[in-house]
């Protein structure tokens, strides 16, 4: 069972050489996907190198920055493309452990979306500041609030789909990106009818470069739970 882990990145040479080799440490069926937006650090030279040596890794370079939710739909694409039985979403900064992809993966035998959530047992957040983690936390009420779907974590990028669930999502009709993603990705499926798991994670601030958060990706997530609200009311979603 052959699993595609994708990784968007931007200027993220200080993490991605470490990361590849960990996540490809945890099996011989998983291969990587970085797609980067035009980093003008090197880390798309730097994931070039790494081809060189290792055929599971996988490059697409974007001509510049253009979404968190557009490089995931791009690389949803390519793998529906080819023959990954799971495909995964994970961080480049090591907010996402490495050590609990084989989690993901064996949940994802199971359910068809698996959900690494920070909230489904307490709060596991490190070094986080008292008022991001309020944002987040509450945030993630306030989606449960408005859509009733059974997600304490909606906004968590760390997750593996069954090949079947993005198969029967049109992702041409995505209508968001960034946090909003997210919350956009787990409705869909969820109002498909397909089985959701959340599993614990530890969430650890990146060490390494700059956070992408902006005050832009917050209201878009805020708003875009109506608007697929409303268009789950009006059987819009495909």
């Amino acid at each position: 069972m052959k699993t595609l882990i994708i990784i968007p990145t931007y200027n993220e040479i200080d993490n991605i050489e470490k990361l590849l080799e960990q996540v490809l440490a945890k099996s011989e069926t998983i291969e990587v996907l970085v797609i980067d937006d035009n980093s003008p650090d090197g880390t798309a030279l730097r994931v070039k190198f790494m081809q060189s040596s290792e055929p599971r890794i996988h490059l697409l370079e974007r001509p510049g920055k253009m979404g968190l939710g557009s490089a995931y739909v791009t690389g949803f694409k390519y793998a529906l493309e080819r023959d990954y039985d799971y495909i995964m979403e994970m961080d480049a900064d090591f907010s996402h452990n490495p050590e609990d992809i084989p989690l993901l993966l064996n949940a994802a035998k199971k359910y068809d979306l698996v959900i690494g959530s920070r909230y489904c047992e307490g709060v596991n957040i490190i070094h986080w500041p008292i008022k991001r983690l309020l944002i987040s936390y509450f945030a993630s009420k306030y989606v449960r609030t408005i859509t009733r779907m059974p997600v304490k974590d909606p906004t968590s990028g760390f997750k593996c789909f069954q090949r079947k669930v993005l198969e029967n999502i049109d992702l041409d009709k995505i209508l968001s990106d960034g946090y909003a993603f997210q919350i956009e990705m787990n409705f869909r499926a969820w109002v498909k009818g397909f089985h959701i798991k959340e599993i614990p994670i530890v969430f650890t601030e990146r060490k390494n470069g700059v956070s992408k958060m902006s005050r832009k990706i917050v209201w878009e997530a805020a708003w875009m739970v109506w608007r697929l609200e409303v268009m789950k009311i009006l059987g819009l979603l495909k």
